[in-house]
């Protein structure tokens, strides 16, 4: 359920810039990850590792957080309408359509107006609102109807002090999950919505090793925490999580929090980071466990499971 493709865009933009090869700069980055281009290999990718399907969204330097909310509009039903073109004929690959939460009357009117996906993307952190204020109050009631998974993959770190040694991926990606979920959790966004189909990446970032501190803090009443807040280790059980911890035992603290039946394989294909085999992460559960957390998306599409 973590796998990246880039769209072929139909249209040229401001800021965005396609070599002769294809690759696209954006916003003065060059996105250069040569698997993101050629759905083929991502399917034989697939193939080579046992896998029958795969969620697909574009990466995250193509979020662009922070445009107006016109650009924004045209931009992200661009990226939607290229995946869908860099998808066709791949009956292997599910899109997942990227929706804005720092624009959230665009991110209705996509939720709205977009059918054909097998859920949605969005970025925890970096540019969105912080997802228990108000104004987002329409984009999860609009997720809870559909019932649709929302993958929230983390954006880029606002942290000026993670420039050095890569902290912006190494340390900023699993935070800004976690800064995501703790405003979901404490915010109430999670109770008030139990409907809500959630998937985390990176093993729930650093969710699972804090998530007794926010119980902690609930059962102490701490400034700032109303007193009808439920139990945050039991709230994150409604939230689902790849295994890509690359740790053992940090996959078995994601199964400890969010129960085995809400862990998903996830490769984070094609970059560094990931894993070129993603059953790599489950090599030490016992077989007909890694069978059950391969086959829980199936079960996820068909009817999300309750807490």
């Amino acid at each position: 359920m973590h796998t990246h493709l880039a769209p072929l865009l139909a249209h040229t933009f401001e800021g965005v810039e396609e070599d002769h090869e294809g690759y696209l700069t954006v916003d003065g980055q060059h996105i250069g990850a040569a698997g993101l281009y050629d759905a083929r290999r991502l399917v034989q990718h697939l193939h080579e590792n046992g896998v029958d399907r795969a969620w697909v969204s574009v990466p995250p330097p193509l979020y662009r957080q922070r445009l107006e909310p016109d650009q924004t509009r045209h931009w992200v039903r661009a990226l939607d309408n290229g995946l869908r073109i860099r998808l066709e004929g791949r009956t292997a690959l599910d899109r997942l359509t990227y929706i804005p939460l720092d624009q959230p009357d665009v991110a209705v009117e996509l939720i709205e107006d977009i059918e054909d996906s097998i859920g949605w993307t969005a970025a925890a952190g970096g540019g969105s609102a912080p997802l228990d204020e108000p104004a987002l109050e329409p984009v999860w009631s609009a997720l809870s109807a559909r019932r649709k998974p929302l993958l929230l993959h983390p954006g880029e770190s606002p942290d000026p002090r993670l420039g050095r040694h890569y902290l912006s991926n190494l340390l900023g990606n699993p935070v800004e999950t976690g800064i995501a979920v703790a405003q979901l959790v404490l915010g109430g966004v999670l109770t008030q919505h139990p409907d809500l189909v959630i998937v985390l990446v990176h093993c729930g970032g650093i969710v699972p090793s804090l998530v007794g501190r926010w119980s902690r803090g609930v059962a102490t009443q701490r400034p700032g925490i109303k007193p009808e807040t439920a139990d945050p280790a039991m709230t994150v059980r409604q939230l689902w999580s790849d295994c890509l911890g690359h740790r053992p035992e940090t996959v078995d603290l994601a199964m400890a929090a969010f129960g085995a039946h809400h862990l998903l394989l996830g490769s984070d294909y094609p970059f560094p980071m990931g894993l070129d085999d993603p059953y790599e992460s489950l090599a030490h559960l016992p077989s007909d466990l890694r069978r059950r957390i391969a086959c829980n998306a199936e079960t996820l599409v068909a009817h999300p499971a309750k807490p």
